[in-house]
């Protein structure tokens, strides 16, 4: 029965693991219908890339850093439990990798190749693990000090705070720093649109990721014994309310609609084994009117050129999914308890102010010694020309 429960739990996880990965095929497709066609390759090419880099970063690194684990022993060892730490690491990194992946969306259309891939090394391989690790290992026992301030842990299931939150403030400073997309703002005070090249593909990577994020946040009870349909039915539901949220504050917009359902869950990854369904909806829902918003306001108001809000969406909705936990997981709103508002407020801010340092750290040391953005010229021509040297339908193009 022992073997049997080990094998479950590696397959359990694996499985797992390969849904996140299916996940980045999402987060590639929403890029490259967001931005321009001349950036389409690009955007392809960078979330294949990161997530390599991202791979070689937390297995040789960021593992240890979050776990202390080290994969530098035998494979006899390795293999123990049916490999089951191996597959737990292949599971966790999806996580790390989603870091760069949602970065990579808000610097979209102007950012350099190998800086980027240099800056996906460092925050995948140590500032992402350590943050990691006070959430879920207990590290430099900041996790004990909550407890005792505030009654409870920090409680973030499936990572609101500890991947979304903190990728959408790890992307802020890099957008801050990179500036604006050429001619999107002009001095005149005219805004131009850049729409999106191709709402399809928006609508795939959006539909992609949604499918995947039942196993993100479903296998994120790691071993199959604590499977609970109750994470699975509370995705659901905060799925639905940030997508009816988007269509109605967003006025019908194509682009708010596919965003509105990963703001719901984005938000709900933290609490979805606490709340009730109906907190769940609730969740959603004031997530996906943040993202509307919040990216408007960002966008035309603060004049933040956040190509896909990822600030918003990630950034924000994540936030609010960590402090929200501590609202809707509290028995009084029909939550399983064992939550405090307290504590998921402390845990929520110290992830967003390590991540808003670290990100001005990393890519303001990076531009110290190489800049960030392409050249005018390349800019103008398109990242797909400029760094990879073909466009997305260069038969196409030919013919033209």
């Amino acid at each position: 029965m022992e073997a049997l429960k080990q094998g479950s739990d590696a397959l359990f996880i694996l499985l797992g693991g390969i849904m996140v990965l299916a996940m980045h095929a999402g987060f590639a497709f929403l890029e490259l219908g967001t931005v321009r066609k001349k950036n389409q390759v690009n955007a392809l090419v960078k979330i294949l890339t990161d997530f390599s880099v991202s791979t070689v970063a937390y297995f040789v690194v960021g593992y240890g850093v979050a776990y202390g684990t080290s994969f530098f022993v035998g494979a006899e060892q390795l293999a123990a439990k049916n490999g089951y730490e191996l597959v737990k690491f292949f599971f966790l990194l999806t996580f790390a990798a989603a870091i760069p992946a949602i970065i990579s969306g808000g610097i979209a259309e102007r950012a350099r190749f190998w800086p980027q891939l240099l800056a996906t090394a460092v925050l995948v391989g140590l500032v992402y693990p350590l943050f990691e690790g006070v959430a879920w290992n207990h590290a430099f026992g900041i996790q004990d000090w909550i407890k005792a301030a505030a009654g409870e842990e920090f409680h973030d299931f499936a990572g609101s705070v500890v991947v979304h939150a903190m990728g959408g403030w790890l992307a802020l400073p890099a957008v801050i720093l990179l500036g604006a997309r050429s001619n999107r703002y002009r001095k005149d005070g005219a805004i131009s649109a850049h729409p999106p090249s191709n709402i399809p593909f928006l609508a795939l990577g959006a539909w992609i990721l949604t499918v995947g994020w039942f196993g993100f946040n479903v296998m994120s009870a790691q071993t199959i014994d604590k499977i609970s349909g109750l994470v699975a039915v509370n995705s659901l539901m905060a799925m639905v309310g940030g997508t009816l949220a988007a269509l109605i504050v967003g006025r019908n917009d194509p682009g708010f609609v596919h965003n509105g359902p990963l703001a719901g869950l984005v938000a709900i990854c933290a609490g979805s084994d606490l709340v009730h369904p109906l907190g769940a909806l609730v969740v959603g829902a004031v997530a996906g009117a943040v993202f509307v918003a919040m990216f408007t306001l960002t966008q035309n108001k603060w004049k933040i050129d956040d190509v896909l809000g990822v600030w918003p969406l990630h950034g924000l909705c994540g936030a609010w999914g960590g402090i929200a936990a501590g609202i809707f997981g509290s028995k009084a709103l029909g939550g399983l308890g064992g939550v405090s508002l307290g504590a998921q407020v402390i845990g929520t801010l110290t992830g967003i102010a390590w991540a808003l340092v670290a990100g001005f750290a990393v890519y303001g040391l990076i531009k110290t010694f190489t800049p960030l953005r392409l050249t005018p010229d390349e800019e103008h021509a398109g990242a797909d020309l400029a760094i990879h040297k073909i466009g997305s339908t260069p038969e196409r193009e030919a013919t033209w």
